[in-house]
């Protein structure tokens, strides 16, 4: 058994978990060989996911996957860490807590897809605006950001994890810039959606939510390979 909380036999469903959520949550990819009428620099990557896409059904359930891989991966390894104290370190119970709750919070997000997509239709939009949409678009929006709030303690935990205790190689190597690129790319997501709501253009809002979304898969996949290389969580 390693000092750490984990042997190899024993941390490989949890790098298989987020491997597997790192994957599907990579579905949006699709768009450029699926005929969706979207145009992925300029709108939600959630509006592949909306009830009236011919393809919502598809992004759903690649979204629901990923979601609940993610879940039960940070939750697998929570168990882990808690069942042995050596391992219980501050910046990698509150990373996986937040693998966690991303994984929840996008689950979550397949149950409460949007009804038309903002960006494109402009009747969509005025209803938005006037509160005439389902409460699911509210809700959507709460789980979102959960979600990416989520992500984010993840990213920025772990990979302060990694450093700090000399754990995942691969993770303290690669993780630092990763985590500065998904902030810049939240950066400018957040102001492009605030620019987009004051009415003032997309200003390539998907392209920086698209990008946003990559990283979060790249670092996962990054997170399951250290994991697997080293046996632990």
């Amino acid at each position: 058994m390693s000092p750490h909380g984990l042997s190899p036999r024993a941390a490989w469903p949890v790098a298989t978990l987020i491997g597997l959520a790192a994957a599907a949550y990579t579905a949006w990819v699709l768009e450029v060989v699926l005929s969706t009428g979207l145009n992925p620099i300029e709108t939600y990557v959630s509006e592949l996911a909306a009830q009236d896409q011919p393809l919502g059904g598809l992004f759903r359930a690649t979204d629901f996957t990923a979601g609940l891989l993610a879940f039960s991966g940070g939750l697998l390894a929570l168990f882990r860490l808690l069942k042995y104290a050596e391992s219980r370190r501050a910046w990698a119970v509150i990373g996986w807590a937040g693998v966690a709750l991303f994984g929840a919070a996008t689950a979550a997000d397949a149950w409460l897809p949007l009804s038309c997509q903002p960006t494109v239709d402009p009747e969509c939009a005025a209803r938005e605006t006037a509160g005439l949409v389902p409460a699911t678009h509210q809700a959507h929006a709460v789980s979102s950001s959960l979600a990416m709030a989520g992500a984010l303690v993840g990213l920025v935990a772990l990979t302060v994890a990694a450093r700090r205790y000399g754990w995942f190689a691969p993770l303290a190597r690669y993780g630092p810039a990763l985590v500065a690129l998904e902030l810049l790319a939240t950066v400018w997501t957040l102001s492009a959606i605030a620019l987009f709501t004051a009415g003032r253009g997309t200003w390539a809002l998907g392209a920086g939510q698209r990008l946003q979304v990559l990283l979060v898969a790249l670092w996962l996949g990054l997170l399951a390979y250290s994991v697997h290389k080293e046996g632990r969580t």
